[in-house]
C-alpha cells in the first residue's frame, strides 16, 4: 500500500471536517446550495479591511530589485519590528524583533515549534476540546498528545492539568479565543496556570513552555478582552496568523514571539529560525510579509460576526439547545441531546443542516457550529432546528 499506516490512522482520525466538507458538496448539488445550512467549516466570509485592498494595490506596484528574494528565514526585520510594537501593547511587556519569525500561518509556526523544542517522547499537554491537528503536529516531531479535559463551561482545569504533568512534559498547547467552543481563559486562570507550570518546573528540574495559539484575538463578543500569556508565565511563545482578524486565510501568513525573558533565549530563537528553513518553509511569502506590516491596526468588521452570534443563540436557544456563550471566535459548541454526536449529525442533515461531531475536537456529545455564513443561511435554519430537536426528544 502507497499510503503509510500511521497517515491511514489519521485520515481517519481527522476526517470529520473533510467528510461534512464533502457532504456538503454534494448535498448542495442535488438541493441546491440556497436550501443547505453549512456550518461545518470556520473559513471566514467576512470580507478583508478596506485598507488591505489599498496596501496590497501599493506594494504590488514597487519594482524594486529583490523585491521577491530571499530575507533572513526569520523574515524581514521592519516587519517583525512593526508587529513586536503591536505585541508589546497586547502583553503588556516590550517585545523585540528579535524575539519574533514570520511563519506560514500558525500552523507553520506550531510545527516549528514543536520541531525546536520536542525530543523522541516528550509528551505535550492539550485541553478537550481542541483543534483536531494539534495531535499531529506533536506527532510530527515524534512527541506524544496528553490529552485533558476542560471544565463544564470549557475553561481551565487547573487540577486535571497538574495531575497530567510528568518528568516527560515539555509543553501545553491553549487556545484563546477557542475553536470550537469561542471560550476565552481568564486573566486569573492564566495567572493560576503560570504558577502551576512554575512549580512543576522545579518539581522536575525542566522546563515546560506554555504555547498558546492566538489566530481569534481579535474576534471577541460583549467587552471581553484576551488577556497577556507574557504576563502570566515567563516560558511562554505566542502563536498566531492573519487568517481570522483579515480574513486572509488562504495566503498563510503568521507570526510567533518567546517571551523577551524565556530560558535560553538565544538557542532558542536559533532554532525556531533553523526548524523554519529545515521544514521547508524556509520564509513566510515576501510580499505578505509587506502587506501585514501595514495593517497592525486593521482588522474585519467585527460587529458582523457579533450580529450573526446573537441571531445563532437566540435561535438555538429557542430550539432548546444547551451550549456556553462563546466570548470569541466564530462558533458555537452545543451539547447534543442524545448521547451519541455522530447520530444526531445524522439528524441534522436529514434537515440539510451540517455541522461538525464534537468526538472530532476530543469531546464527543457536541458538535460544532461555525457562523462564518451569511446571516440568512443561519436565520432561515431556526425551523430545521427545531424539528431536529423534537426528534431528538
Amino acid at each position: 500500500m502507497a499510503v503509510s499506516e500511521k497517515m491511514k490512522l489519521f485520515a481517519e482520525k481527522s476526517s470529520w471536517i473533510r467528510k461534512m466538507f464533502e457532504e456538503g458538496a454534494r448535498m448542495k448539488a442535488e438541493y441546491g446550495a440556497e436550501n443547505v445550512f453549512d456550518f461545518s467549516l470556520g473559513n471566514p466570509d467576512v470580507p478583508p479591511p478596506e485598507k488591505y485592498n489599498e496596501v496590497i494595490a501599493e506594494i504590488i506596484r514597487d519594482k524594486s530589485p529583490g523585491v521577491h528574494a530571499y530575507m533572513p528565514n526569520g523574515g524581514y526585520v521592519i516587519v517583525r519590528e512593526a508587529i513586536a510594537e503591536k505585541m508589546s501593547r497586547e502583553q503588556e511587556i516590550e517585545v523585540d524583533q528579535g524575539d519574533m519569525l514570520m511563519t506560514c500561518g500558525a500552523a507553520g509556526g506550531l510545527n516549528i515549534v514543536m520541531k525546536s523544542l520536542l525530543n523522541p517522547d516528550d509528551e505535550v499537554i492539550l485541553l478537550a476540546p481542541y483543534f483536531v491537528e494539534y495531535n499531529f503536529y506533536v506527532d510530527n516531531h515524534g512527541g506524544v498528545s496528553r490529552i485533558v479535559e476542560t471544565d463544564s463551561e470549557f475553561n481551565l482545569d487547573l487540577q486535571k492539568i497538574s495531575d497530567a504533568i510528568t518528568e516527560k512534559t515539555k509543553a501545553i498547547i491553549i487556545n484563546s479565543p477557542n475553536n470550537p467552543t469561542g471560550q476565552i481563559y481568564s486573566a486569573q486562570s492564566l495567572a493560576a496556570l503560570g504558577t502551576l507550570l512554575t512549580e512543576a518546573e522545579s518539581r522536575y528540574n525542566s522546563t515546560i513552555y506554555l504555547i498558546s495559539d492566538e489566530p481569534y484575538r481579535k474576534i471577541v463578543f460583549d467587552g471581553h478582552t484576551v488577556p497577556s500569556i507574557f504576563k502570566a508565565y515567563r516560558n511562554s511563545i505566542v502563536v498566531s496568523s492573519y487568517s481570522k482578524d483579515l480574513s486572509l486565510p488562504g495566503e498563510r501568513i503568521g507570526y510567533l514571539a518567546v517571551h523577551p525573558q524565556i530560558t535560553d533565549k538565544k538557542n532558542l530563537v536559533d532554532g525556531l529560525t533553523l526548524a523554519n528553513r529545515i521544514l521547508g518553509f524556509v520564509n513566510a511569502p515576501a510580499l505578505m510579509q509587506r502587506v501585514v506590516a501595514k495593517l497592525q491596526d486593521a482588522s474585519v468588521d467585527n460587529s458582523i460576526y457579533a450580529e450573526r452570534k446573537a441571531i445563532f443563540c437566540k435561535l438555538l436557544e429557542e430550539a432548546g439547545m444547551n451550549f456556553t456563550h462563546p466570548k470569541g471566535a466564530f462558533y458555537i459548541f452545543p451539547r447534543t441531546p442524545i448521547k451519541d454526536d455522530v447520530k444526531f449529525c445524522g439528524l441534522l442533515q436529514k434537515h440539510k443542516i451540517l455541522a461538525v461531531p464534537g468526538t472530532g475536537f476530543g469531546a464527543p456529545g457536541h458538535i460544532r457550529l461555525a457562523f462564518c455564513v451569511p446571516d440568512d443561511v443561519i436565520s432561515r435554519s431556526a425551523e430545521s432546528f427545531k424539528k431536529v430537536m423534537a426528534e431528538a426528544g
